[in-house]
């Protein structure tokens, strides 16, 4: 698995190897021809680093999903990924209060954990995420999103905005 990503990409068991080669293409669409795709080891979880910013490809990628949805066939959702670790409570905490800085003081914000291959708990990785971000909870509705995705050893964080993950299935019922 790549030790850097900037995007998580999900897909349907077994179609891991066609998402890879939909994502590459759909990367070529936007320009980026450099980019880097993998699968992780999880089921259904595939690694992207690209060398554009995450949260603009997600926003070129609804843009084409809306004017030629058949162009997305085995990608289920797409997560930007701002900064990486290795799973470790201290490292988490560290760079969630970094990353924390982006939520303002009068938004609100969740902590939303996606665990695989790890023994630490949700519970244990919430707390450690949210220990020094003094900001108003909403777990209904928040203005951000503190997105803590685990995959064994290395653990992806981002904030984001709840609009910020590109849902295929969803957005094209729209």
């Amino acid at each position: 698995m790549l030790s850097d990503p900037n995007l998580l990409a999900t897909t349907s068991r077994g179609n891991e190897s066609n998402a890879c080669s939909e994502l590459c293409r759909l990367l070529e669409q936007i320009g980026d021809s450099a980019s880097i795709i993998d699968k992780t080891g999880v089921v259904g979880l595939i690694a992207v680093k690209t060398a554009f910013n995450p949260f603009e490809v997600i926003e070129k990628f609804r843009k084409i999903l809306h004017e030629r949805p058949y162009e997305f066939r085995y990608t289920l959702r797409i997560i930007p990924i701002e900064k990486v670790v290795r799973t470790d409570l201290g490292e988490i905490q560290s760079v969630a209060t970094e990353l924390g800085s982006k939520i303002k003081e009068n938004e609100s914000f969740r902590v939303t954990v996606e665990k695989r291959f790890t023994e630490n708990s949700a519970r244990d990785i919430v707390e450690a995420a949210a220990a020094n971000i003094e900001r108003k909870v909403d777990l209904n509705n928040p203005d951000k999103i503190l997105l803590v995705e685990v995959v064994g050893g290395l653990t992806g964080i981002s904030v984001i905005r709840p609009d910020n993950i590109l849902s295929v299935v969803k957005e094209k019922l729209l």
